[in-house]
């Protein structure tokens, strides 16, 4: 009870995430007695460099924040002027530019309208830069030249430090630096006395005991070092898509040069400075690089984009201007020294110990150093000798401190904690190989102790592989699981309905259907846009006709707040249309007519809707997604200003989507419980598919509650309370809900929670949580780096190997204290008696 009141108190305020720097700063303080300061704190935080760094990027943050207001400023008073001629360099003219590096940094940087105008704007650029904004660059020209004169997309890295650094802080130890006195003193005594070489011997013994110790402390810790370095550039791992040859393709953006052009959406990073081509509704949150929180609308107006910054809302296409170490987030990340990982409870904890145990050391040192010297004193005083001293005498009494700092040595266990950090290494190397990335070092530890898991289904349960194998066009019910299924529905279908509804699903999209590189068509975007582009394309539809007939005027993205995605076309006959998709009961409850069996267009009645409501319900209980599509005309005097209605729409349909369960998913929701953690599901899809999903995983049971969000949102704190703990299923969710869900988890309850996440919206709760999961494939780069850890292949059973992990790291530190306490207290009582 003591020894856990003394950890409480001084040790117990460190938290798995989020600490304070003064509670990180609080236990250091009390840890005096160490030996070797920069080993038993290298892999933690280091606060003076983060204080530093926090100063730096303000600084930074401060510097472009006004660089920028002045430019728009200089802006309004210079319209008209043009910019004082500008000269091309002669070895950017050789290699066959028209711009130079500098030139293209200021200009989007800057925000330097005068200038783009001045070269041409966009497209002066990307003649001046010799590319294409539709085709992007060409692989024929000389791409190592435009390197040579443009830079690559990489930042300066701290170089790695070699064996020999990990030598010289080994030897740091103030132990080993008393020992080394006490050899060189011992080996000068002992040949003086005895001679060479048998006065050396006790000496050399030391030295040889300390050379020991010195290189496998080295070679442990440089092979640690590399481990990490392994999976820091696992974090970097970063792709995009972009368009080269006038090809569509995912490259790494360490690849990206100037005169890319490459295709940003919802939770991208920006990976370099650009400027925008083309796009919609595009919001970028430039935080990061101006410390400003508003969003910033970009569009042809304002078309500088800045590496660094994310994609809040909207979609777009960006030409690359300037890479690496050109862009102000290159110099930032340039000059910065992040300061390391958070210690984690386990390792301040095992600190403690060994402070504690450092203490009981010392003083037994004290004490055997103080009665050996007594004794000595007393037989030297009782034979009247005690003021002329031997050789010898001077020789017992380095033995005698020699003793007492081995006692130090032995008792003060300086590599508890560094223990836990290679356990928790060795746990992420093998997370690693089980295809979990971990980001931070205490998540290995806190995943061990997690007693609840919050999962998405789409991808996570489910395989993401998605097909419409069922549909109600025009009121009627159809199976269209093979493309013969659906040729013979549209055969049966009137052409004036089959055309709405190819113009539906080819326009109000996020997806794509590009030709790669081997001539093939390739059908581009999240699993539930190419589930319906397939579709359209089984119906016989063309997709490159179809967005040639009719000018996008205005898209409203898909997000998970809103459950809808809406598109404003201008159509080829003249007048507007407004197409929508999304959550099904919210689509239908924004309809009031619908296209009937014979093609036209009538009142949504009672009967309808019923209809209607019942096919939902069926499609949901035979765990399909159901998404429902609606149109209605607009006016002629739309704008790309005006917003996309959101009522009085005609539906057209309703298609259910087959997302195949993942394999060993129920297996591994089984293991989970016998584990103690409990498993619940978070989604956004209908409740009755959600409850289909959920029994089929193993995850509702019958005594288990499944709930709507807003039903959720409703209910009181007290409610709440009650409600959580049986609750299993929470459909229809807005990622607020699920934030809700982990705060009452954590606070109220007192659970460790694991929650997945991949949307922008979700990084709140990915923050919130004691284990943020990002997903590998479908998450975007905003929740990936609110994450703890990256779930690389989105896989359920994934999750559950990370939980086991977690758990070996406790399992090894017990060992190893029950080792380490047990070879201490015998060493400490042997040397002692």
């Amino acid at each position: 009870m003591v020894l856990e009141s003394y950890l409480n108190e001084d040790f117990g305020g460190v938290k798995s995430k989020n600490s304070s720097s003064e509670v990180l700063q609080k236990w250091r303080d009390v840890c005096f007695v160490v030996k070797n300061p920069k080993r038993r704190f290298r892999f933690t935080a280091n606060l003076p460099k983060r204080i530093e760094a926090a100063a730096m990027r303000h600084n930074y943050q401060e510097k472009l924040r006004v660089a920028v207001l002045v430019s728009k400023a200089a802006f309004q008073f210079t319209l008209g002027v043009q910019p004082s001629d500008y000269t091309v360099p002669e070895e950017v003219k050789a290699a066959g530019f028209q711009i130079c590096g500098d030139e293209l940094g200021s200009i989007v940087e800057g925000h330097d309208f005068n200038k783009l105008k001045f070269h041409g704007g966009i497209d002066g650029i990307a003649e001046k830069l010799c590319t294409s904004t539709n085709n992007g660059l060409s692989t024929d020209s000389d791409l190592n030249r435009r390197q040579e004169i443009y830079g690559i997309n990489k930042f300066t890295e701290s170089e790695g430090r070699s064996f020999w650094v990990f030598v010289w802080e080994a030897l740091q130890d103030m132990t080993l630096m008393i020992l080394g006195v006490c050899a060189f003193v011992s080996l000068i005594v002992g040949i003086t006395m005895e001679g060479w070489p048998k006065g050396a011997h006790d000496g050399l013994g030391i030295v040889a005991s300390i050379l020991l110790v010195v290189f496998v402390t080295a070679t442990s810790d440089y092979r640690q070092s590399l481990q990490f370095k392994d999976l820091d550039k696992e974090k970097q791992k970063i792709s995009i898509q972009i368009t080269r040859n006038g090809y569509r393709q995912k490259m790494s953006i360490y690849d990206l040069l100037p005169g890319d052009t490459i295709h940003l959406a919802i939770g991208d990073q920006v990976p370099a400075d650009g400027l925008f081509v083309s796009g919609f509704s595009v919001l970028i949150d430039e935080s990061s690089l101006t410390g400003e929180s508003e969003p910033v609308m970009v569009t042809t107006e304002n078309p500088f984009l800045l590496s660094g910054t994310k994609v809040q809302d909207g979609s777009c296409k960006m030409m690359v201007t300037t890479v690496g170490m050109r862009t102000q987030w290159g110099k930032l990340m340039g000059t910065l020294s992040e300061g390391g990982d958070d210690e984690t409870p386990l390792q301040v904890k095992l600190n403690a110990v060994a402070t504690i145990i450092g203490k009981i050391g010392l003083f037994f040192a004290v004490v055997t150093f103080a009665v050996l010297v007594q004794g000595l004193l007393n037989c030297k005083w009782q034979q009247g000798t005690h003021w002329s001293w031997s050789g010898d005498e001077a020789l017992e009494m380095l033995e005698f401190f020699a003793v007492a700092v081995t006692i130090v040595v032995v008792a003060v266990p300086e590599g508890l904690p560094l223990a836990l950090t290679l356990s928790l290494a060795f746990a992420m190397k093998k997370m690693m190989n089980e295809k979990a990335l971990v980001r931070h070092l205490a998540a290995c530890e806190t995943m061990g102790s997690a007693t609840s898991i919050c999962s998405d289904k789409t991808g996570t349960l489910t395989t993401n592989h998605m097909t419409v194998v069922k549909s109600c066009i025009c009121m009627n019910v159809r199976e269209v699981r093979e493309p013969k299924d659906a040729f013979s529905m549209c055969s049966e279908l009137p052409d004036s309905a089959v055309k709405l509804l190819l113009q539906s699903i080819f326009n109000n999209t996020g997806g794509e259907i590009v030709v790669n590189k081997a001539g093939k068509s390739e059908i581009l975007g999240t699993p539930t846009d190419t589930a319906l582009l397939e579709f359209g394309l089984s119906l016989g539809g063309d997709f490159q006709a179809a967005r040639q007939a009719s000018k996008l005027v205005k898209v409203e993205p898909f997000n998970s707040v809103k459950k809808r995605m809406g598109v404003a076309v201008e159509l080829p006959e003249g007048g507007f249309r407004a197409h929508c998709k999304g959550a099904s009961e919210i689509i239908l409850a924004a309809c009031d007519k619908v296209i009937n069996a014979n093609g036209e267009i009538v009142p949504l009645d009672k009967a309808c809707v019923n209809h209607l409501t019942d096919t939902i319900n069926q499609f949901a209980s035979e765990a399909l997604r159901t998404l429902c599509l609606a149109y209605m005309e607009l006016e002629n005097r739309f704008s790309a200003e005006n917003p996309i209605p959101v009522t009085g729409y005609t539906c057209i349909g309703i298609v259910g989507i087959k997302d195949p369960i993942r394999p060993g998913v129920k297996e591994s929701v089984a293991v989970c419980r016998s584990a103690g953690i409990t498993v619940r599901m978070v989604t956004g899809d209908n409740i009755n598919t959600a409850k289909a999903i959920a029994r089929e995983c193993g995850i509702l049971t019958d005594d288990g509650l499944a709930i709507e969000g807003p039903d959720f949102r409703e209910k009181s704190e007290q409610e709440m309370l009650e409600l959580i703990p049986k609750l299993q299923v929470m459909a229809r969710s807005s990622p607020l809900d699920k934030h809700t869900l982990v705060k009452h988890l954590r606070n109220s309850l007192g659970e460790v929670v694991a929650v997945t996440g991949d949307g922008t919206n979700d990084a709140p709760a990915l923050h919130e949580a004691d284990i943020g999961l990002a997903m590998g494939i479908a998450g975007t780069e905003v929740a990936k780096e609110s994450a703890d850890v990256i779930i690389l292949d989105d896989n359920f059973s994934t999750i559950g190997t990370v939980a086991k992990w977690g758990r070996s790291v406790y399992v090894n530190i017990q060992k190893f204290v029950q080792f380490q306490l047990t070879v201490n207290v015998v060493a400490l009582i042997v040397n002692f008696s």
